[in-house]
């Protein structure tokens, strides 16, 4: 009898109603100092050993009433999961009409992307690099379009970005490999190729995370590699295949430099005779002024990257 008294004692001095989860409710309050000894002698727990106590702490656990006026716990699994919205901001029909009309552009991109390889791999090489410059242009005009009307949103950020990946990094590579068939060896077209395509993850996912700088690119675009090769297979740049090749993975290796390459906005500021300069050339001869004008683009990055060297 002494002794389930002694034990019906340690269940009331249980303490329940703890808060944030700090203490579980099955410890068992401990006393002031002042009255510690006190409470030892009064309800026997001197008489009780380490191992005693831990041998009814599991019969304690099991009666411990549970406080009414703590809600139950809330585990990961059963929390309600709100749902982020795609379109921040106002959710108008206007602005979800903007939305769709901007995505509209960012899936084109990706169906033409596609298309090209489809057609690369019917042979069309020609009508395929023709769809990757739309690709180029639907890719610029859903950004334009999404600043102008301002539906702008990290969902659109990553369709973009995964659309680029299928249309730049992965169509662009295709129809260059189809166009080297039969004028470049074929495991050599092969690994400038996967360069490209694995340059192009690289560079896409490192212009996700990285800070954005409003006057240089840090590696040459996605958007602007795929544009050189798709304008050499279209326009025919006469070059031997082994040139073409090593053009192709040096040009993969520069997406994902760390020179600087000025944007578009800054290449307009350019004085107007410069443009006029590859306007003449296009006339005269368009394939020499396309390679000149690529050749001069890719020189411009170390040539930037020096200059900013030495004036650190």
């Amino acid at each position: 009898m002494r002794r389930s008294s002694t034990f019906a004692r340690q269940v009331l001095l249980v303490r329940v109603g703890r808060r944030d989860g700090d203490l579980r409710p099955t410890d068992l309050a401990l006393p002031e100092h002042r009255y510690a000894e006190r409470q030892r002698r009064r309800y026997g727990l001197d008489r009780l050993n380490r191992q005693s106590f831990a041998a009814s702490r599991a019969e304690i656990e099991a009666v411990t009433p549970v406080s009414p006026a703590l809600p139950p716990t809330a585990y990961a699994d059963e929390a309600s999961s709100g749902t982020i919205p795609l379109l921040p901001g106002e959710r108008t029909v206007a602005r979800r009409m903007k939305f769709a009309l901007v995505n509209a552009c960012t899936l084109a991109s990706l169906m033409l992307g596609m298309l090209a390889i489809f057609l690369a791999m019917q042979g069309e090489v020609q009508i395929a690099a023709l769809c990757l410059i739309a690709c180029v242009a639907f890719d610029g005009l859903d950004g334009a379009l999404a600043r102008r009307l301002g539906v702008a949103s990290p969902f659109g950020a990553q369709m973009d970005s995964l659309a680029d990946m299928c249309s730049f990094g992965l169509a662009a590579p295709v129809v260059v490999y189809a166009s080297l068939a039969g004028s470049a060896p074929t495991a050599a077209a092969a690994v400038a190729c996967a360069l490209v395509a694995a340059c192009a993850a690289i560079r896409l996912a490192r212009f996700n995370v990285s800070p954005k700088d409003g006057r240089f690119f840090s590696g040459v675009p996605t958007t602007m590699a795929a544009a050189v090769l798709a304008v050499t297979v279209a326009i025919g740049v006469p070059v031997s295949g082994p040139v073409l090749v090593a053009g192709v993975a040096l040009l993969a290796f520069a997406m994902v430099s760390s020179f600087p390459y000025a944007k578009l906005a800054r290449l307009m500021k350019l004085p107007p005779w410069l443009w006029l300069a590859p306007v003449v050339g296009a006339l005269v001869d368009v394939q020499l002024t396309f390679v000149l004008i690529v050749v001069g683009y890719l020189v411009s990055g170390p040539v930037l990257w020096l200059r900013q060297r030495r004036t650190a």
